[in-house]
């Protein structure tokens, strides 16, 4: 074993330099925790390649000695999908050297990036090229596109623009004997066979190892308004949103739902937030979006915004009136999920659902939370405008935090099979990784389990891909 250990460590050195293998507790550290501190392990070593060559060297020197792989972007994953396991038997391969911008096309609306690059480092390319690129999360300072090609992310955009698999043109991926497929097509019409990229995007790195994208660009708003209305509950919401999608059309950019309690958590722990309507139970935070010059924008949703409260759909509505205020807005908005963290442990939902069926879950999950778990604290918000909730459970005032997680697995039965009663999914943006590899087999019928088998055997025989995820 030593010996192979050896070998192997020599391989990686003089695949990607000997200053790039880490090997020490304190360097491989920050790559063995998730984001949330939920999921720890141990590693062989963490390499850090800085190109698709030596990504491709490092995957043949570990396919060669079955040595597990697990890539891993920015580290903000929801669900351990970028952990390795206890064992310390695979090597993790972070991506963050592959940080270069590699073209930008304008006239294409195209741009070509490694996996690497932060999101928001995408987003300010596409803006330099008088562009942007729509994907937008609490995460983009520090996620990488290919993590965020991996989970195929959604955000606050999806109801405009659509999730990550919407927005690609092209990938470049290292398979898992160390070849690499050079996908890395600008084409909007490309009928020449089967559209492989789709298999990569979302699979979690269990087929391959995306180095590279062309994703899509749009042309960049000149006019954005953004709103925050209050509503008496999640049905007012949907009529709010039906209204200002008939109102808006496709310049309804976001339309995100808010708790209360949810909102409460974010100014708690970021006090300078503001509070524009206080004393309502929801919230809709509302932007829309013009690429027109002169666009009477502001003016439209104003008066929509006044229909609904006219019509009772809304309770109040304020604007913001400089680009400082909503982002104020949105920081609300962005904040509850580390709100939450700051908080204590909490059992979180990544749930879809159907957008006319939410309010009827939403009551039916209430109460039968509340009659398994007296006195819960409910942290519910997210993207309505595309039925993506994050549907998370506190426990309650004085309950401590471990006696709470351990009703873990019971809280999730009722919420995800109250899901699927309501044709939904148990993963909306955040991926399988390993907290629901359980759950999956639950929801997914035998018929898909066995396709997505099939086509893991095919990509991955020697199952050293991310190992433990998905499937």
């Amino acid at each position: 074993m030593t010996d192979f250990r050896a070998t192997l460590r020599a391989r990686l050195d003089a695949a990607v330099g000997s200053a790039h293998v880490l090997t020490a507790p304190a360097d491989v550290a920050p790559f063995l925790t998730d984001w949330r501190g939920r999921y720890q392990g141990r590693a062989l070593a963490v390499v850090r390649p800085g190109s698709t060559d030596q990504v491709a060297a490092v995957v043949r020197a570990c396919a060669e000695g079955r040595v597990a792989i697990v890539p891993q972007g920015g580290n903000t994953g929801q669900c351990g999908g970028a952990t390795p396991d206890a064992t310390g038997d695979a090597v993790v391969l972070s991506l963050n050297r592959m940080n270069r911008i590699r073209a930008v096309d304008p006239d294409n609306a195209t741009l070509t990036a490694e996996a690497g690059v932060p999101l928001v480092a995408v987003q300010q390319a596409a803006a330099d090229a008088g562009l942007q690129f729509p994907l937008s999360l609490a995460a983009e300072g520090s996620c990488t596109i290919g993590g965020n090609l991996s989970t195929n992310a959604g955000g606050t955009a999806v109801l405009r623009f659509g999730n990550t698999r919407e927005l690609v043109l092209g990938i470049e991926v290292v398979l898992a004997d160390g070849r690499v497929w050079n996908g890395l097509r600008a084409l909007r019409k490309d009928n020449t066979g089967y559209d492989l990229k789709q298999l990569f995007i979302g699979a979690e790195g269990t087929l391959g190892i995306v180095t590279a994208a062309v994703v899509k660009l749009f042309p960049a708003p000149r006019t954005r308004v953004t709103a925050l209305a209050a509503v008496a509950d999640v049905a007012a919401a949907v009529r709010l949103l039906s209204a200002l999608r008939q109102a808006l059309g496709d310049r309804l950019t976001g339309f995100e739902l808010m708790s209360a309690y949810a909102i409460s958590l974010s100014r708690k722990h970021q006090p300078e937030l503001p509070d524009p309507l206080p004393g309502y139970p929801w919230y809709a935070l509302v932007q829309a979006d013009d690429t027109a010059t002169r666009s009477p924008l502001e003016t439209q949703v104003e008066l929509a915004l006044s229909s609904a409260l006219e019509a009772d759909i809304a309770l109040d509505a304020t604007l913001a009136q400089s680009g400082e205020q909503a982002s104020a807005l949105w920081a609300l908005r962005e904040n509850i999920a580390e709100a939450q963290r700051r908080e204590g442990p909490n059992i979180k939902h990544d749930i879809s659902i159907p957008v006319s069926a939410i309010p009827r879950f939403l009551d039916e999950a209430a109460v039968a939370l509340t009659a398994a778990f007296p006195n819960l604290r409910f942290v519910t918000f997210g993207h309505l405008g595309d039925g993506n909730l994050h549907y998370n459970l506190a426990a309650p005032s004085g309950q401590e935090a471990a006696a709470f997680m351990a009703n873990t697995a019971s809280a999730n039965r009722i919420v995800h099979d109250l899901v699927a009663a309501h044709a939904g999914s148990i993963s909306a943006e955040h991926g399988i990784g390993q907290q629901k590899r359980g759950e999956l087999l639950r929801y997914k019928s035998a018929v898909e389990l066995d396709l997505m088998r099939m086509v893991k055997t095919a990509l991955d025989p020697e199952g050293i891909l991310n190992p433990g995820k998905i499937l």
